[in-house]
């Protein structure tokens, strides 16, 4: 069986450092996500200025989700989160993924979602999912690019913060598909 507790904890990749998300993070969270307004429409839940703190609360509160900061260079730049994870299956989806402008398209997503996989698959995961909204093809090329398998679509899989019906997309990887398990 897996121990949940064992995927939350801070990692570290050279000039990156994953950060369990905590109180002390919010004021810099907050700066990074008011980077990016219009991002939020895309998302399950918004984090813009009027949204975020409740967001924020809602997010350290639910015990389904294990949030991470993601800080470079000492700088916090955005969150991730291992989301549902499945003790006695040793499964979880990775998600709840932002990074702020600045940090997009410099390869920091991919060395976060790789300390991660290292991580968990080294722990015992044996499957890793990613539920992403299909009209979000920056994540779902992301996930790709690290090897994930496409799974299909689940219709109208959530209402959003704005009452768009979204569908998600579902990748996962597997451990014996994970070139560093």
């Amino acid at each position: 069986m897996l121990d949940v507790a064992r995927l939350h904890v801070p990692l570290r990749d050279g000039t990156v450092r994953l950060e369990p998300l905590t109180e002390r993070h919010r004021d810099a969270l907050r700066e990074a996500c008011a980077a990016d307004a219009a991002i939020w429409e895309i998302y399950l839940n918004s984090w813009a200025l009027d949204c975020f703190d409740v967001t924020f609360d809602a997010l350290l509160a639910n015990p389904a989700r294990q949030p991470f900061a993601i800080v470079e260079d000492g700088k916090l730049v955005g969150m991730t989160a291992w989301i549902n994870a499945e003790p006695r299956h040793r499964t979880v989806e990775l998600g709840n993924t932002y990074l702020a402008p600045a940090a997009r398209g410099t390869g920091l997503n991919g060395r976060v979602k790789r300390l991660l996989l290292d991580h968990g698959f080294a722990l015992g995961l044996l499957r890793v999912q990613f539920v992403i909204d299909v009209r979000n093809e920056r994540s779902q090329a992301a996930v790709l690019k690290l090897g994930a398998r496409p799974e299909g679509v689940i219709r109208n899989h959530y209402v959003t913060w704005t009452g768009h019906r979204r569908s998600s997309a579902l990748f996962s990887i597997v451990a014996g598909e994970w070139p560093h398990a």
